[in-house]
């Protein structure tokens, strides 16, 4: 019996590329000139990850910046197009604001943002970078956002109350 390899895999996720540096080291000889890739990965139905690769050729930079960022998936909490409630990610000096929007607001966010947010598959959404505009802090910044978002359901489970109680439903 002769086993396929999952290529599928490799075809539902959209790669994106935020931002290349070449970067060098000093040694003994001379400079070490090496490659930073940035990748963000997602299937646009709320997982996104991000991932860094390093190496002295860009193509082998890119693909190990993909295979970091399969690594680091994580699931993106949304309600219908947009997401829950506003929040904040914060990563190093990066601080980046995502607030919900209206169905056919569009993303309304930096570059580096919009990547990250079309990748989880959000299409209505407002974003702000309030500090930093290193991509590095931004990219991981707007994934921790990403990472705090709740749902009610979710919220209710951890309080041990009904989705009403968490709205703010009947007081008793």
């Amino acid at each position: 019996m002769a086993f396929r390899n999952n290529n599928y895999e490799e075809k539902e996720y959209t790669e994106n590329l935020v931002a290349l540096n070449r970067v060098s080291k000093t040694v003994k000889g001379g400079r070490v000139a090496r490659f930073a890739a940035l990748m963000v990965v997602g299937d646009g139905h709320g997982r996104v990850g991000v991932g860094i690769g390093k190496a002295t050729e860009v193509p082998e930079a890119i693909r190990k910046g993909i295979e970091d960022a399969k690594k680091n998936m994580v699931n993106v909490t949304r309600k219908g197009t947009t997401i829950p409630h506003q929040v904040t990610g914060v990563f190093g000096a990066g601080k980046v604001l995502l607030k919900p929007a209206a169905p056919g607001t569009g993303i309304i966010a930096g570059s580096k943002v919009r990547m990250v947010l079309e990748a989880a598959g959000i299409s209505n959404i407002r974003a702000k970078c309030l500090r930093s505009n290193n991509p590095i802090n931004v990219v991981k910044a707007t994934m921790d956002g990403l990472a705090q978002l709740r749902s009610v359901e979710e919220v209710a489970r951890c309080r041990d109350i009904t989705p009403d109680d968490v709205k703010g439903g009947v007081k008793r």
